[in-house]
Parts: structure tokens; sequence; C-alpha cells
């Protein structure tokens, strides 16, 4: 299979747990930490607290990708919304198979607030993984 070349970067839409995981890519952006400029952020209270309509609703708008980002397992701040997020994802998953759209295109993360490496690697191997998938909208 041969990638598809993007005439930009791949659009990814990351929701942020506000605790642990935008904690995350706000030390890495006060660390002066590179990454790709194409994750659009949404801070949320919880990952639990996510609407999967909201994402399936972010890939109908045209983005390439869904990355959400919960706290670690055990860590969560509402002590079990990461594994609600977990629940959600799951069903997800089988969702967008349905609809024909890859499931690597959405992705799991636990992240604390102390992982700002982790957070730049996430976000440079999602762009990478999309970058091999081409653009949504090209099948």
């Amino acid at each position: 299979m041969t990638a598809i070349k993007y005439s930009s970067e791949p659009e990814i839409i990351g929701f942020l747990c506000n605790w642990c995981a935008y904690e995350a890519a706000d030390s890495a952006g006060r660390s002066q930490k590179a990454y790709p400029a194409n994750l659009k952020i949404i801070r949320v209270m919880c990952s639990g607290r996510v609407d999967p309509c909201l994402i399936l609703e972010a890939f109908h708008q045209g983005a390439d990708g869904v990355v959400l980002m919960a706290c670690r397992r055990g860590e969560c701040h509402y002590k079990t919304g990461n594994i609600q997020a977990l629940k959600r994802h799951v069903l997800l998953v089988a969702t967008l198979q349905t609809l024909g759209i890859e499931a690597d295109r959405l992705r799991l993360e636990w992240i604390s607030a102390a992982d700002k490496d982790k957070f730049v690697q996430v976000v440079c191997e999602m762009t990478e993984r999309l970058q091999k998938l081409g653009p949504l909208g090209d099948r």
C-alpha cells in the first residue's frame, strides 16, 4: 500500500482531559517541545464526558483522525471517567468500521500531567499514521 500524500498535514482533533493530558500539552509548550501543529485541542474536564457523537461529528466535519487523551488508569480525578472513555472507545471503533472509517483513525491514550514527552510522541505517531492512511475524504 502506498501512502497518499497530503497537500498539508492531516487534521487531528484531540479531546484532552483537563487534569492530565491538557496539563501535559501545556507543559510540552512551556518546555518548547516541538510537535506537529496539526492537532486541534479541545479541553474537556474529563475524558469520560466526551460524548461519542462529538467524535463522530469531528470526522463528519473533516477531521482525518481523533485522539482522546485520558488520565492514566487509577488516576482519574473523577474516579472512573477514564474507564468510561475506554468503554466508549471500544464501541466507537466498531461504529467507525461500520461507517467505512479505519479504526486506526481513532486513538485512546493514557497520559499523566507529567507526560509531556509522551504527549509529543502520541501527536507525532498519530500524524505519521494518518499520513500513511491518507486523507479520510479520498476514499
